[in-house]
């Protein structure tokens, strides 16, 4: 019988925009040292999608695993933009050094800040060869921005085989049904609405579905789940404060 997946929880509420959720239930005990650095990981990530990027630099230091200074270095490349050139450097020289450059999440964050940079060939480079739900996530992200939905079709297949039933594949399933529009939209929706049924209600949530909604024509719906998104944005940020 297959160990229970301790993590599984914070996972899902980090892939689906829950932050604040991820943040406030990461105390989990019996944690294997390689689980507890993945827990370090989502919680810090889960601050920088909040904005907190002073908190995580402040609290990753020197002595921490590969993975925690990868997500630092996201942190400092978010913080401003006078770190990016700084950050990429240190970014390409990790990625060089045979001992941590095939870290997966070290070619994670480096496929999220190339992204951001909009170097789509770089990002790929590094992502590409995946190994990850999250790197096929980001490389279906990415070739959906290159516009080549046939390629990120082929990334959701290997998704498909590795765990049907995954957030992060049916997320990316229904990212690609945006692309791709017409009768795939509602689909889209549905997972959207599947998500909701499921779990706590979260912007990305909401987001997807008025994205749906807008393509369907349906714009009253659209408004309200936007002005739901924004209320819970905005309450977010008090807490925050």
């Amino acid at each position: 019988m297959a160990a229970p997946d301790l993590l599984f929880g914070l996972r899902n509420n980090f892939f689906l925009g829950a932050f604040q959720a991820a943040i406030n239930n990461s105390d989990i005990p019996n944690l294997s040292p390689e689980d507890s650095i993945e827990r370090d990981c989502l919680v810090h990530r889960s601050y920088i999608a909040l904005g907190s990027y002073q908190l995580v630099i402040n609290e990753i230091d020197s002595s921490a695993a590969t993975p925690l200074q990868a997500v630092k270095l996201l942190a400092l490349y978010l913080s401003s933009p006078e770190n990016k050139e700084s950050t990429i450097s240190s970014l390409k020289e990790w990625l060089g050094d045979p001992a941590i450059g095939n870290n997966p999440i070290l070619r994670l964050i480096a496929g999220i800040v190339f992204m951001h940079e909009q170097d789509y060939n770089e990002a790929l480079k590094h992502t590409h060869p995946g190994g990850t739900m999250e790197l096929h996530a980001l490389n279906v992200q990415i070739f959906l921005k290159m516009h080549r939905s046939d390629y990120a079709e082929k990334q959701l297949k290997i998704m498909q085989q590795m765990d049907e039933d995954h957030t992060l594949t049916q997320l990316a399933n229904a990212w690609l049904n945006l692309a791709v529009g017409g009768s795939k939209i509602q689909e889209a929706y549905l997972i959207f609405q599947d998500f909701s049924e499921k779990y706590q209600m979260t912007g990305l949530i909401l987001n997807g579905k008025a994205v749906c909604c807008m393509h369907m024509g349906h714009f009253d719906e659209a408004e309200s789940l936007l002005l739901e998104a924004l209320n819970k944005a905005s309450y977010i940020n008090k807490l925050m404060q």
